[in-house]
């Protein structure tokens, strides 16, 4: 394997370790940086050779080594996860500024994701940090000018409130959170205008899950689906494949 992309994919488990404590505790409102790493059953202090991403989690066979307390897969996942779309990155960017911006994304866009999927909720720590940070890397490592910015924070949360608007005409419901239109804005931020194409593709990213929900009587007409997961998938898509993607869509429209 390419020595960067060791590098990369290793420096993507650490950073997955701390997204792993923002995962767990910001939804709790807990400090992510006191108190350490503990076992949330027994409180026990972990070691830092106990606490290495992944490999710890295989060593002690997903428990924690003082109380035997099943801790979640979900944890080695984040990390392994982080590493992969750190690296897929790097491959589109490689070791550039814009590889560092889409990367500030990527570690934005997973601990949000992973709390919607457990909470139904996107939280504002995240989401208002994001667009400040999204804000000055798109103008200064990601030379973005200013107005596209802009731009894209509006289009980003406008778009997402209009159609919350929409479907709560139609269902007499809401069905656009507002954390929803603040992932928006944020993933606007540091996509420019392009975010549009994003949230398109979202919504069908969307609609093949809630349409499987509903046949097989997992889901109901109303019931709440947490669709940030659906918006980050299609940024990260949009950031390593819009070019191709937008390429292939004005041939077809241009061979009609």
């Amino acid at each position: 394997m390419n020595v960067q992309v060791s590098m990369i994919f290793l420096f993507g488990l650490i950073f997955g370790s701390f997204l792993n404590v923002c995962i767990y505790r910001l939804p709790k409102k807990q400090s992510i940086v006191w108190p350490g790493s503990h076992c949330p059953s027994c409180k026990n202090s972990i070691p830092f050779w106990q606490n290495i991403p992944v490999l710890s989690y295989i060593f002690l066979a997903g428990k924690c080594a003082n109380c035997k307390f099943r801790i979640s897969p979900i944890y080695p996942l984040v990390e392994i996860l982080t590493g992969i779309l750190l690296v897929v990155v790097w491959q589109h960017y490689g070791l550039t500024l814009s590889f560092l911006h889409y990367s500030i994304l990527v570690l934005f866009l997973l601990p949000i994701s992973f709390i919607d999927l457990d909470t139904r909720l996107i939280l504002n720590v995240l989401t208002f940090p994001g667009i400040i940070v999204g804000l000055l890397s798109s103008v200064f490592l990601n030379q973005i000018p200013i107005l596209n910015v802009v731009s894209g924070l509006f289009l980003g949360g406008g778009f997402l409130w209009c159609v919350g608007l929409l479907g709560n005409s139609v269902f007499k419901q809401e069905s656009m959170g507002g954390g929803d239109i603040k992932l928006g804005a944020m993933i606007g931020v540091f996509l420019g205008p392009k975010v549009l194409i994003a949230l398109f593709l979202a919504f069908f990213l969307a609609l093949p899950v809630i349409a499987i929900g509903l046949s097989t009587k997992r889901l109901k007409i109303g019931s709440t689906v947490p669709f940030g997961p659906f918006i980050s998938l299609a940024a990260v898509i949009i950031v390593c494949y819009g070019q191709a993607l937008l390429h292939q869509y004005l041939n077809f429209v241009g061979s009609l």
